[in-house]
């Protein structure tokens, strides 16, 4: 990867961006579009839009989703602590102990989840994971009034990790899901930017996809594509304890390549595109099965007006909704290149009906 993705990359995540306060990440992704791009269209969701060919054929959209499970300030009680309610799935396990970064008017505010230490637990809950609805965030306010001047009810955060590089070319990180995703979107468009093709193409960062794939649903219907691929990640199946998972989701490997999705929802000529380029490129892909609707932006894309091609292309991950989120960089890579090749082989009037 090039210094200056890697560099887009690492800024990206470090955007403090849960479902509905994406604007940090908004604004980051806006700034690296414009050094390649001059149509760039941000609607009135957040969602955004690198257009590239205005007036070419087919309509292609790709949507990456660049907001992140958090919390949201619900109650600052009278000694000045913090009760907060998820944004987005949460494993109840994960947030305990953990730092925030809280995004308030006035800028961050840092923080940390606090819980009743096991000393003092009942012997029956030492057993058991603390709900969230038993967690708390401490600023170190001494009481409401000093709190009040620190932070507002509604105030998002998020947990305060940043990326980190670990040995054969992986990263982790706290918002890879779908920060992965938004990246590879950007990328491919700056690729594009230097080709010659025939479709116009929508690169669009979406918002608010954890908690129902709502920009993608609005930003489909704006756009009306003809062929609508959406990037985001997938369970990787390597590691420890997921021998019953790969049965269900499939094999993934991290570093193997892309992973191609197939299945009901997946338009199969859109599929065999997909599959074929990366043959003739000799881009290495995965492929999963989903005999359902796949629980990303790709599904509110399928069903948008009168229906589009539709395919969902992933970026292998490990420990998904975790701070720790690790993906290797080579696959971001390969997504990038099977992405961009894909497209340009895209001619006008070419036929996505399956049957």
């Amino acid at each position: 990867m090039k210094p200056k993705s890697m560099n887009f990359l690492k800024r990206l995540m470090g955007a403090v961006s849960p479902s509905g306060y994406e604007q940090d990440a908004v604004r980051i992704f806006r700034e690296e579009a414009a050094q390649f791009a001059g149509d760039i269209r941000t609607d009135v969701h957040g969602n955004t839009a690198i257009v590239l060919n205005p007036g070419g054929s087919p309509r292609v959209m790709l949507a990456g989703h660049y907001d992140e499970i958090g919390f949201i300030v619900t109650l600052i009680d009278a000694k000045g602590f913090l009760w907060v309610a998820p944004i987005g799935g949460w494993d109840p396990q994960i947030p305990q102990g953990q730092r925030v970064t809280i995004r308030t008017a006035q800028g961050l505010v840092p923080g940390v989840i606090g819980k009743v230490p096991i000393h003092v637990q009942k012997p029956d809950d030492r057993n058991k994971v603390t709900p969230l609805s038993d967690l708390w965030v401490d600023i170190g306010a001494k009481n409401k009034a000093e709190a009040e001047k620190m932070v507002s009810v509604g105030d998002p955060m998020v947990l305060d990790q940043g990326v980190m590089e670990l040995p054969n070319g992986r990263l982790v990180g706290r918002a890879f899901d779908d920060r992965a995703g938004a990246f590879v979107v950007l990328e491919t468009a700056r690729a594009l930017a230097r080709l010659s093709f025939a479709a116009e193409v929508h690169a669009v960062g979406t918002v608010q996809e954890e908690i129902g794939s709502r920009g993608a649903t609005t930003s489909a219907f704006g756009i009306a594509p003809d062929v609508g691929i959406a990037i985001d990640v997938t369970h990787a199946t390597d590691h420890p304890m997921m021998d019953a998972a790969e049965k269900r989701e499939g094999r993934v490997t991290l570093g193997g390549g892309p992973v191609l999705a197939r299945g009901a929802n997946i338009n199969p000529v859109l599929y065999d595109h997909l599959r074929k380029t990366a043959t003739r490129k000799k881009i290495p892909v995965q492929v999963v099965a989903d005999g359902r609707a796949t629980p990303t932006d790709a599904d509110p894309i399928q069903i948008t007006r009168a229906g589009v091609a539709a395919a969902l292309v992933s970026i292998p991950l490990r420990y998904m909704h975790t701070p720790v989120e690790i993906i290797a960089v080579k696959d971001l890579d390969a997504t990038v290149d099977l992405l961009a090749a894909a497209i340009a082989a895209m001619k006008p009037g070419q036929n996505w009906i399956p049957f």
